[in-house]
């Protein structure tokens, strides 16, 4: 999840933005503050991957705010003024949203955050990976994944899901199933859709052109399924 705050000493515009960000899949609203010069102590303390803030505030406005965030988190302005766009892209911001906006333009800026966040993050494909088991990112943290232990993967976007035996959470990481399938063996994984990649090692159930985990359906792509076929004629008795 990408960790987000939100500043602005106008509430019904905090509230606005808080909203945009908890309806938005992948973002994590951390919290909201009215007061910059708390959201510096709070971004001081805690991760903070993404900052919406107002440009205008009494105390500390949010060039001020940007300024004092050494190696810190990435910035898009929110700013009924079109008189500070210069001054934004200065300080290299991810992007400047002139009030009122909407949530398209919201989550154009969202995007634009995102590339520079992982411009910065070390790549999936960068970690160590084998036959028996590779290591993700998910949640700032690094998790080990047994090859044996992944019944199918799933892409969104620039995420990826992997889901584990024995359990209803995923282990969601910065990724997409393109990197993935170069560090996963070809035996023993195969890419049957578009956005899914199954353990070949797991399947119990084909159902009409679906492979059956419990109570997901995995769908076999149209330029997938002669790949899959061959697979099942090589096993087939």
């Amino acid at each position: 999840m990408i960790s987000v705050i939100a500043i602005d000493d106008e509430p019904l515009a905090l509230q606005l933005i808080a909203e945009y960000i908890q309806k938005t899949p992948d973002l994590m609203l951390a919290g909201q503050f009215e007061n910059p010069l708390e959201a510096a102590r709070f971004a001081g303390l805690n991760h903070i991957d993404i900052v919406f803030t107002d440009i205008q505030m009494p105390g500390l406005n949010g060039i001020e705010f940007t300024k004092s965030m050494v190696n810190g988190p990435v910035v898009i302005f929110t700013t009924a003024f079109e008189k500070y766009a210069i001054e934004g892209f200065k300080l290299d911001v991810a992007d400047y949203l002139l009030k009122p906006f909407t949530y398209e333009e919201f989550l154009t800026a969202v995007h634009k955050a995102e590339r520079m966040i992982r411009s910065v993050r070390k790549p999936a494909d960068e970690v160590l990976a084998n036959n028996e088991f590779l290591f993700l990112k998910s949640d700032y943290k690094i998790k080990r994944i047994n090859f044996r232990n992944i019944l199918y993967i799933e892409g969104l976007k620039e995420y990826v899901k992997v889901y584990p035996m024995n359990s209803d959470k995923p282990v969601l990481s910065l990724s997409s199933l393109k990197v993935l399938e170069t560090k996963l063996p070809s035996d023993k994984f195969m890419r049957v859709h578009r956005s899914f990649i199954v353990n070949l090692e797991m399947i119990d159930t084909i159902d009409r052109s679906r492979i059956v985990f419990g109570k997901k359906y995995i769908p076999i792509g149209n330029q997938y399924k002669d790949k899959f076929q061959e697979y099942l004629n090589r096993n087939f008795l």
